[in-house]
């Protein structure tokens, strides 16, 4: 098992009522402060978000950005976008092609490109995307196009439904040869499938238990081996993000988390995200979902859904996961109200005491999976 973190700017009312503008910078330099805790923690992964117009939910509209800001104050963590949009309306092909060379060179190999479609009609229609079940005919068009931007050479050019472009020479080119490792945003059985089929990793944004997640996983398992692969190479992995707060202390871990008023980032979710399945009687904003009772907590814990507790406790769930097949856990700790100073306690305690107890392999899965295929020559 790896582990990672989910960067997303999470600025609630909470904090803009208090500080105003100045809220919204602190939150971005906070995010920084955490992913520099993880990387010398033993993270092994940063996933940072796009989204557009989501008061609150996340400010991180520009991850291109804020990866290249990452890659300068890291030293091992690989930075993944999680994900970069590769609709043309949002981002065209070739500056998604683009974007990903330059983060790769600039990390020193260390980027890897999570592709999604957008979550929120918010977003879609904010760039004239006013029928959603386009975006996959869209992200079919262009991912095969991404890679072929990548090869050496003039890029032939394409004339599809959704971008038309001219044969150019597309630069830079990736510094990870033969590209950078690719992922996909997932949560729907057809999701994984297809991303099993396409032969790329699957990045599960999910509110489940690992046992409503454990079917998903097996049959991406199950089907990825006989991939067609969309890239030059397949990378089988499997991440998962969820909630992790270790502290020495597991009661004052349960206690803040019942305090850091997730119910509010939840609520804000599915005021936004209407493209995720809706459970039945979520209420509609601005009413708010029920805050969490220390008792849905410890169930949360006890149930394998959250590492939250004493580093025993989440080990223990860390081991659930283990137990279905993913590969990777990541953990969006900002997207409660926690303080910082908290979260970076709970991030490095975590890196001393539950990391070394599941990952001893210094080496990057997504690295050893593309240099073992390609010294195997069962690379396409």
């Amino acid at each position: 098992m790896e582990f990672g973190i989910f960067n997303g700017a999470y600025v609630p009312a909470s904090m803009t009522d208090a500080e105003g503008p100045a809220a919204e910078v602190r939150r971005f330099k906070e995010e920084i402060e955490w992913v520099k805790a993880a990387d010398r923690s033993g993270f092994k992964y940063l996933w940072a978000t796009e989204h557009h117009f989501l008061e609150e939910y996340s400010h991180l509209s520009a991850n291109e950005s804020f990866l290249g800001y990452c890659a300068a104050i890291t030293e091992r963590i690989h930075l993944g976008s999680g994900i970069m949009n590769v609709t043309p309306p949002v981002n065209h092909p070739a500056r998604v092609a683009e974007r990903a060379a330059m983060l790769d060179i600039l990390s020193d190999g260390r980027f890897e490109l999570g592709m999604g479609r957008g979550s929120s009609t918010t977003e879609q229609a904010g760039f004239g995307i006013t029928d959603p079940e386009l975006t996959k005919a869209m992200f079919d068009e262009t991912v095969p196009e991404i890679v072929k931007m990548w090869r050496p050479g003039i890029y032939p050019g394409f004339d599809g439904q959704f971008f038309t472009m001219p044969p150019r020479n597309v630069l830079p080119k990736p510094l990870t040869q033969p590209h950078p490792p690719l992922w996909v945003a997932a949560g729907s059985p057809s999701t994984f499938e297809k991303a099993a089929r396409l032969g790329v990793g699957v990045l599960c944004f999910t509110t489940g238990l690992s046992e409503q997640l454990a079917p998903l996983i097996e049959l991406y398992k199950r089907e990825v081996v006989n991939a067609d692969p969309v890239g030059e190479y397949i990378n089988d992995n499997v991440m998962v993000t969820s909630s992790m707060l270790c502290l020495e202390d597991g009661n004052r871990a349960r206690q803040l988390m019942g305090d850091a008023r997730g119910n509010y980032h939840k609520s804000l979710l599915f005021r936004y995200l209407d493209t995720f399945p809706r459970p039945e009687g979520t209420p509609e904003w601005p009413e708010l979902c029920d805050p969490y009772t220390q008792e849905e907590i410890a169930l949360a814990v006890d149930m394998g859904e959250w590492a939250i507790g004493d580093p025993d406790e989440c080990s223990r769930v860390v081991q659930r996961w283990t137990d279905v097949g993913a590969d990777q856990l990541t953990f969006g700790m900002m997207s409660q109200e926690v303080p910082i100073d908290v979260i970076i306690e709970a991030t490095e305690l975590f890196g001393r005491e539950v990391i070394p107890r599941f990952d001893t392999d210094p080496i990057h899965r997504t690295t050893r999976l593309r240099t073992q295929q390609l010294a195997a020559g069962s690379a396409v």
